[in-house]
C-alpha cells in the first residue's frame, strides 16, 4: 500500500530515509493514548455531523479491536508507516475498509501526536506524586522510629552539632514534597488540550475543541493554533522537575552510600536491594544508590537535548521536535525505576543507633554549645567563639573530648564555666536546646512528622482524584 501521504510523490521514498526519518520504534508507546484521543475525535465528528453515525460507530468499534490486538502483541509495527499514528490508522483500513481513512477528517498529525503527549504525560505526573508520597511515607516511617537517635550532623562534610536523625530524614521528605507540589502544578499545563488546532491553523470543519476536552478530562483547551503544535514547554517542565527529582535521590544515594561504608556503619542497607563481588566474597555493594545516582546524568542530559531542540525552531511544527519523545520516554523509564525502589530500600534500611551515638560522642560538634553557655553568661559572641577555639585546640593537643575536661581545665580558659557546663554538653541537651521552628529538638521534630502525615494524606486524596480524572 502506498503512503497515507503520498499522493504528492511520483517517488518510492529511499529506504535509508524511511528508517531514520521513522519514530515507530520509540513512539508505539503513545498507542493506548493515540487510539483514546482518536475515540474522542470520532465521537465529536459524530456529534457535529461531520461524520454519519454509521461511520463513527464503525470506526469505534475498528479501534477498539486495534487496541485489544495491540495489547496481545498481535500487531507488528512497520518502519514504511513512519510512525504510531499512521500504523495504527493503516491499520484501522485494513480492519473496517476505507471508513477508516475518515479518522483523520479535521485533524493533523501535528496536533494529535501534541495530544498523545499530554495524555501520556498527564499519567505519568499522577504516578509520580504517587511514588513520592510512597518514599515520603518510608522516610517518615524511619524517623518515627529514630526520635531518639542522634548523630552527627555535617556542613563541608565536617561533622558540625548533634541532630536527631529523624530531623535528617525529614529534611529529605521536605525536598521530596516540593517535588510533589512542582508536578502538581505542571498538571495544570499539561492538562490542556491542543487537538483541533490542525496543521497549524485549526481546521475549516465545524469541529468542538471543548467537548473533546470534555470527552478527554482536559481542563481547558489551547487558544493559540500554532501554540498547540508547537509547544512542548509541558515536556521541558516535566523534565526540568524530574531532574530536581533524581538530583535528590541523587543526594540522598551518596549519604546512603557514605552511611552504610565501614567508616561510618550508621546504616545497613538489606541484602534485597545490595549485591556482592565477584571475586571479593565479603563484598556488600550499595548498587541501587549507586546507579541512581550514576543514572540522574542522565535525566540532566534528557533535559538538556530537549531544550537544545527547541532553542531555534521557528513556529510551527518541525521534523526537528520528533526529537521530544525518547528523552521523556528514557526520563520517565529512569524516575520510575529509582522510585519504585527508593522507598522499600528505606523501609527495609536498619539504622547503627549505637554507631551514630558513638560518633557524637567522640566529635567536638557540641563546642557552639558551650560558647552560647558563655554568651549567656555576659562574654560577648565573638570572645566566646575564641575561647572555645583555644578549647578545643587544647583538647585535640592533649587527646580528650570537652566532656573529658575538668572544671579545672575548663575554668583556665574562663573563670565563667561552672558545673552546669556538663549538661549544657550532654547531646541530648544539644539536641533539644534548639527548640524553635524547623529545628532538631524533639519536640519540634515530632510537629513536623505530624505535618508531614497531614500532607501525605492530603497527596494521597490528590493522587486518587487525579488518577479518576486520568483514566
Amino acid at each position: 500500500m502506498s503512503k497515507l501521504w503520498g499522493g504528492r510523490f511520483t517517488k518510492k521514498t529511499d529506504q535509508l530515509v524511511e528508517e531514520y526519518t521513522a519514530s515507530i520504534s520509540f513512539d508505539k508507546e503513545l498507542a493506548q493514548e493515540d487510539i483514546q484521543g482518536s475515540l474522542a475525535h470520532v465521537t465529536m465528528l459524530g456529534k457535529q455531523g461531520i461524520l454519519p453515525a454509521e461511520d463513527v460507530e464503525a470506526i469505534q468499534d475498528g479501534l477498539h479491536r486495534v487496541l485489544q490486538r495491540i495489547k496481545r502483541g498481535e500487531i507488528e509495527f512497520a518502519i514504511a508507516d513512519e510512525d504510531i499514528h499512521m500504523n495504527i490508522e493503516k491499520t484501522l483500513i485494513d480492519d473496517i475498509g476505507p471508513v477508516g481513512g475518515k479518522l483523520h477528517t479535521g485533524r493533523s498529525r501535528n496536533d494529535q501526536v501534541a495530544t498523545d503527549m499530554h495524555l501520556y504525560l498527564r499519567k505519568r505526573v499522577v504516578e509520580f506524586v504517587g511514588l513520592l508520597q510512597k518514599l515520603q511515607e518510608a522516610l517518615v516511617g524511619q524517623a518515627k522510629e529514630n526520635l531518639d537517635t542522634i548523630v552527627p550532623g555535617y556542613t563541608h562534610l565536617q561533622r558540625a552539632q548533634p541532630i536527631l536523625f529523624a530531623h535528617h530524614l525529614m529534611a529529605y521528605v521536605s525536598m521530596f514534597g516540593r517535588d510533589i507540589e512542582r508536578l502538581q502544578d505542571s498538571y495544570k499545563r499539561i492538562n490542556t488540550l491542543p487537538l483541533g488546532a490542525g496543521a497549524l491553523a485549526g481546521t475549516t470543519f465545524p469541529i468542538d475543541r471543548h467537548f473533546v476536552a470534555e470527552q478527554l478530562g482536559f481542563d481547558r483547551v489551547y487558544e493559540n493554533s500554532l501554540d498547540a503544535v508547537s509547544d512542548r514547554d509541558f515536556i521541558v517542565e516535566f523534565l526540568s522537575h524530574a531532574a530536581l527529582v533524581m538530583m535528590h535521590l541523587s543526594r540522598l544515594s551518596e549519604e546512603l552510600i557514605l552511611w552504610s561504608s565501614t567508616e561510618f556503619r550508621f546504616v545497613e542497607l538489606d541484602d534485597a536491594f545490595c549485591t556482592g563481588s565477584s571475586i571479593m566474597p565479603q563484598k556488600k555493594n550499595p548498587d541501587v544508590p549507586e546507579l541512581v545516582r550514576g543514572k540522574t546524568g542522565r535525566v540532566y542530559g534528557d533535559l538538556m537535548g530537549l531544550l537544545t531542540v527547541l532553542k531555534s525552531l521557528p513556529l510551527a511544527y518541525n521534523k526537528d521536535m520528533q526529537e521530544d519523545k525518547e528523552g521523556m520516554f528514557d526520563t520517565v523509564r529512569t524516575m520510575q525505576g529509582a522510585l519504585q525502589l527508593f522507598a522499600p530500600m528505606i523501609a527495609t534500611m536498619k539504622v547503627n543507633k549505637q554507631q551514630m551515638r558513638q560518633a557524637v560522642n567522640q566529635d567536638f560538634s557540641n563546642a557552639t554549645d558551650i560558647a552560647d553557655f558563655l554568651v549567656g553568661k555576659g562574654l560577648p559572641f565573638r570572645q566566646a567563639h575564641e575561647v572555645i577555639g583555644k578549647t578545643v585546640l587544647y583538647c585535640i593537643e592533649n587527646n580528650k573530648y570537652l566532656l573529658d575536661l575538668t572544671l579545672d581545665e575548663f575554668k583556665q580558659f574562663s573563670p565563667l564555666f561552672d558545673d552546669r557546663i556538663y549538661q549544657v554538653l550532654q547531646p541530648e541537651q544539644v539536641v533539644n536546646a534548639r527548640n524553635v521552628y524547623g529545628g532538631t529538638a524533639t519536640v519540634q521534630v515530632e510537629a513536623a512528622i505530624g505535618r508531614a502525615e497531614q500532607q501525605l494524606a492530603q497527596t494521597a486524596t490528590w493522587v486518587e482524584e487525579y488518577l479518576e480524572k486520568s483514566k
